[in-house]
């Protein structure tokens, strides 16, 4: 993969109903709903530094800067033509983004001087050690990095700010060895399952945690995000709570 994209290797695509615009490769990895979801669970407020671990082309920043006005907005991300992208599309989209180009075990000085109000991550949801990789490399490193979970939880808690967040998104059946790693190191842990219809078991999790937060361990109810039994035409079919999340840039309670 090159350290960029040409202008017609990208499309141009909409989240949060057009306030948000996002150059993506026509070929990799490009954005679903997780960013979106994402970027609606945290609770950030205006004048809050975030700060986004694996941020890709930048999705879920953008979204959260389209909700919440003046927020410090800091990224890394491994592959260099995503960080690029990140980079064209905090422009593209009028937000202040530093981005950096790194790998999350050997984050750059400006990086490990800070900490964070919120620290986020949607980490590649594939263990390697049983799973068979991707064929596109790019799609390979967004969706099975080598990395364990517990290496994205503490490279996140190590940035987090005294009484500061981590969130994160992930698939359900990797709720153990987020909870493991979390345990002893953070506190206020809450967790809201995602599911795509109503009575299927949950199949990813928003899961955010407190920096010497104290309350007790909290599992909200699920989000159910599509209406129906059954997908029945090519139209939309999100819920009422779905919509307002991912069209109008609702908040996801957790």
């Amino acid at each position: 993969m090159t350290s960029t994209w040409a202008d017609e290797a990208l499309t141009r695509d909409a989240f949060l109903g057009g306030r948000v615009t996002l150059l993506q490769p026509r070929r990799g990895y490009r954005a679903g709903t997780d960013p979106v979801l994402l970027a609606a669970a945290v609770e950030a407020e205006p004048g809050q530094s975030v700060l986004e671990l694996g941020c890709g082309a930048g999705a879920a920043l953008m979204c959260l800067a389209a909700r919440v006005p003046d927020l410090a907005l800091w990224g890394a991300e491994i592959q260099p033509a995503y960080a690029d992208l990140a980079r064209r599309n905090a422009a593209l989209n009028g937000a202040q983004a530093e981005i950096h180009t790194a790998d999350l075990r050997a984050l750059p000085a400006a990086l490990k001087a800070r900490r964070f109000d919120h620290v986020i991550a949607n980490p590649p949801y594939f263990d390697r050690a049983h799973s068979r990789p991707a064929p596109n490399p790019a799609k390979e490193t967004a969706f099975g990095a080598p990395l364990p979970m517990a290496a994205w939880v503490d490279a996140m808690a190590r940035r987090v700010a005294p009484l500061g967040r981590l969130t994160l998104i992930q698939r359900a059946d990797r709720l153990p060895e987020i909870i493991a790693a979390l345990h002893g190191r953070m506190g206020g842990i809450a967790l809201r399952p995602l599911v795509s219809r109503a009575g299927r078991d949950a199949e990813r999790v928003v899961v955010t945690a407190r920096q010497s937060g104290r309350a007790a361990f909290r599992l909200a109810a699920p989000l159910v995000l599509h209406a129906g039994a059954r997908h029945l035409s090519d139209a939309a079919d999100f819920t009422p709570e779905a919509e307002t999340i991912l069209r109008d840039g609702g908040i996801l309670r957790i």
